[in-house]
């Protein structure tokens, strides 16, 4: 089956974003540019990973350049979008393995995920950067420092809208409570 690389260089729109209640939310990237929108689907733990990779990679970069890079060091609050996922939300796959890279020579973060592929964890590393004919499919979005640096920051907040934590275990509350580990087993 050839593979399917949904391509945005620039969009004018990648976010991670959310359907459904705390407890119930699916998550989802989306990339949008002249009409066209993509949207796969994803772990919550992805999405934190991602985010705080992101920000780490971008603090190198400042970092390494000594101040002279393009990069803020913030996400600037001007570009911030709060807005909910473009509709209709439909999945083109589940994200399995993502990668990220700087671009030093055009200043531009890359980020990849591929689908989900059958027995992935039995399977070899495979090179995401790689353009195979066949393959799983792919999506893969270049950001500018700053347009990075609202995608991280939206993600992270995401992320932490959930439910709140137990004071207790750590795991997530509902709003009718949860039978606590850590209070063995009684309902807090």
């Amino acid at each position: 089956m050839p593979r399917q690389v949904f391509f945005y260089d620039p969009p004018e729109r990648f976010v991670a974003g959310t359907v459904g209640e705390p407890g119930q939310r699916a998550f989802y990237l989306q990339a949008s540019a002249r009409g066209r929108i993509t949207t796969v689907l994803l772990e919550k733990g992805q999405v934190a990973a991602l985010a705080e990779r992101v920000e780490e990679l971008l603090d190198e970069v400042v970092r390494r350049s000594g101040g002279s890079t393009t990069v803020p060091a913030l996400a600037p609050p001007e570009m911030m979008d709060s807005a909910p996922l473009d509709q209709p939300v439909d999945e083109e796959f589940r994200v399995g393995t993502m990668a990220l890279a700087w671009d030093d020579s055009v200043q531009l973060l890359v980020v990849e995920a591929q689908a989900v592929v059958e027995g992935e964890e039995e399977a070899e590393e495979t090179e995401l950067f790689e353009d195979e004919e066949n393959g799983p499919s792919l999506l893969r979005v270049r950001l500018s420092g700053a347009m990075a640096r609202v995608f991280a920051k939206r993600a992270l907040d995401l992320v932490s809208a959930g439910r709140p934590p137990c004071p207790f275990c750590s795991l997530p509350l509902d709003p009718e409570g949860h039978v606590c580990p850590r209070q063995n087993g009684y309902r807090r």
